[in-house]
């Protein structure tokens, strides 16, 4: 079967290997067959060389397995082990393995749910990083009428400022390099701040209720969250860390009182259903959310767009198999 590997950094080879067998798989699993995949930001260090923390990423330069680094998956259940799920079935959710580019995928039908026949496998990955946003939001409590600042607005901070508006919030200012101007408003940001963190925090006149840092792989944006947070705001750090340790400042997070959440996203089955429902209760946001998509064989040039600033993308996704 077809998959794809990363031999070095930016770069992916095609690659065919054995079909899994059904009979192997362990109590709770599926077997997919591909339809579709979503880039998220989380890929992009693996793409690039960096060896993360991830499953499977073991190479000292790029990673050592079929499919990596895709996590985000849309497929069509060919075999099951998990009560929930019967061949035929179409799912979104999460490739288990960080190994969803690939023909067929062994995933933990714990992390998967059917999704809606109306929506296509391209849209319907959008349910994956939607449930990732709402299970945060879920954290945060109640958010009606409190001024918030989302730090990144890439596919991650767009969704986090739309549902924190669904959910009440009364001011989201959105903050990123990338001119959003046009984008923002239609995920309702209030505010469209097109500036790195630093210097947007270095010139702010009001701080926030909740600051939620989007944007991750590095160390510094934390640090900025935490200056724009208001006395007893809370921080919620979603953004992924490249390294163990982060430097913090104590002496803000004691005087101002401030509380700081982070976390992965737990019961993974019931915040897809609570996404599917979002999704059909908001109909224009996954058409939104969708901006680019590539075919399997064009993985190469759907990771190097990813890469690329981009004021009209979103989200990107592959779809189907390769020629």
């Amino acid at each position: 079967m077809w998959g794809y590997r990363l031999i070095a950094p930016f770069t992916f080879e095609r690659t065919d290997r054995p079909v899994p067998d059904p009979d192997t798989l362990a109590p709770g699993q599926v077997l997919l067959g591909f339809l579709a995949a979503g880039i998220c930001g989380s890929d992009l260090p693996g793409f690039r060389g960096t060896q993360g923390r991830l499953p499977g990423d073991t190479g000292c330069c790029a990673a050592e397995m079929d499919g990596f680094p895709i996590h985000e998956i849309a497929g069509e259940v060919l075999a099951s082990a998990h009560a929930d799920h019967a061949v035929g079935d179409r799912v979104v959710g999460w490739a288990s393995g960080f190994d969803g580019l690939q023909a067929q995928v062994v995933a933990d039908g714990d992390g998967l749910l059917c999704y809606a026949p109306d929506l296509s496998p391209a849209h319907a990955i959008g349910l994956q990083p939607l449930a990732c946003v709402l299970y945060a939001v879920e954290q945060l409590g109640d958010v009606t009428g409190k001024r918030v600042a989302v730090i990144g607005q890439g596919s991650i901070g767009l969704l986090f400022t739309y549902v924190l508006k669904a959910a009440g919030a009364a001011h989201v200012t959105g903050v990123d390099p990338v001119d959003r101007a046009a984008l923002g408003p239609v995920f309702g940001v209030d505010e469209v701040v097109r500036a790195t963190s630093d210097r947007w925090v270095r010139h702010l006149t009001e701080t926030f209720d909740i600051v939620v840092e989007t944007v991750g792989h590095q160390v510094a944006t934390l640090n900025h969250a935490l200056e724009a947070a208001a006395f007893g705001a809370t921080v919620f750090y979603f953004g992924v860390p490249d390294d163990d340790s982060y430097p913090i400042s104590m002496r803000t997070m004691l005087r101002n009182n401030l509380t700081l959440k982070s976390g992965v996203t737990l019961e993974r089955r019931r915040v897809l259903a609570a996404a599917d429902a979002f999704a059909h209760a908001h109909p224009d946001l996954l058409p939104a959310y969708l901006t680019h998509t590539f075919g399997a064989d064009q993985a190469q040039s759907a990771f190097e767009q990813a890469c690329t600033p981009d004021p009209t993308r979103v989200k990107i996704a592959i779809v189907g198999d390769p020629a």
